[in-house]
């Protein structure tokens, strides 16, 4: 009797089916790395080859 039934609108279902397909291509083309430490660093790593001349 204590349930709470939340309503989620086709649009917010859509929005977040969109989101996870997104993030799904994001990590079939960037893996996710093992630790968040090598993650931030890789990201660091990324900027800076962007910036200097190839």
């Amino acid at each position: 009797m204590g349930q709470v039934i939340q309503f989620v609108s086709k649009s917010e279902r859509e929005r977040i089916r969109l989101i996870q397909e997104a993030r799904a291509i994001y990590d079939s083309i960037f893996p996710p790395n093992g630790a968040a430490g090598e993650q931030s660093s890789g990201a660091n790593g990324r900027q800076s080859e962007r910036g200097s001349p190839a």
